[in-house]
């Protein structure tokens, strides 16, 4: 057993719809969430940037907040960094973002899949590896999300701005025939009304990933023994690179998701 917390971390905002499903999972379980803000977007970084980040963030977490375990709920961060991670801080347990090709492709009726992810994640070897994998006799049409942070970060994604830019991006693949839409940046989830909109008579499956991140969160603390005891009052507390205002908009983000 281990009251510690667990940290998550993101890029910015986007990783607290992570926060929400573990929240949800885990009800006894402290969180320390870190929305980098500071560097927020990651997206067209170079690796190696985005691997100093990372590791920074996860530092932090461990050296100085003293978490048990860390979620790395940034797509373009795991894709970039999640192997170096996971040597640095071993035997800590690290989970890291998957790409949900795999339920998507399994789930396809007209064999045609559509992922929106950042251009790091699109250009990283764990997306390719996964969608090579089980993407076999399916068109996979990738579009990079742009603008779709910025959005976020500036809490416009719910506005006729997010909506026209929405339907920009996911056009071509629902003229290919899409009928599963797969979010590959934990930012994206919070552009949902406006994606659902877009797509509003249309039979089309929506992947969010977030709620298997929280499975296997809970998997690795119960493999590993570091529950927190039973009864154990939760809390949560908010880091960023960024100033005391994003901190506090972060808080204010993470209170409507309840």
């Amino acid at each position: 057993m281990s009251n510690a917390p667990i940290g998550i971390y993101d890029s910015g905002m986007g990783g607290l719809t992570v926060w929400r499903e573990v929240r949800r999972a885990l009800p006894e379980e402290s969180l320390v969430f870190l929305g980098d803000g500071k560097n927020c977007p990651y997206g067209s970084r170079t690796r190696e940037e985005i691997r100093r980040l990372a590791d920074a963030a996860v530092a932090r977490l461990v050296e100085e907040e003293g978490c048990k375990m860390v979620v790395v709920a940034c797509n373009t961060a795991t894709a970039a960094a999640i192997d170096l991670l996971r040597t640095k801080y071993a035997p800590m347990p690290l989970v890291g973002m998957e790409p949900a090709v795999k339920p998507a492709c399994l789930a396809t009726r007209s064999g045609v899949v559509g992922v929106l992810a950042t251009e790091r994640s699109l250009d990283g070897d764990l997306f390719r590896r996964t969608a090579a994998r089980y993407g076999e006799g399916i068109e996979v049409v990738t579009a990079a999300g742009r603008g779709f942070v910025e959005l976020v970060e500036a809490d416009r994604e719910d506005t006729p701005e997010a909506e026209a830019c929405v339907r920009e991006v996911v056009a071509e693949m629902l003229a290919r025939g899409a009928d599963q839409i797969v979010l590959g940046c934990t930012h994206y989830p919070f552009l949902l009304p406006a994606l659902r909109r877009v797509l509003a008579g249309r039979d089309v499956a929506i992947v969010d990933p977030s709620p298997a991140v929280a499975r296997r969160t809970v998997q690795l603390l119960d493999a590993g023994g570091l529950r927190a005891e039973a009864g154990h009052r939760p809390e949560y507390r908010f880091l960023t690179f960024a100033d005391e205002s994003y901190r506090r908009r972060l808080i204010a983000k993470a209170e409507r998701l309840f």
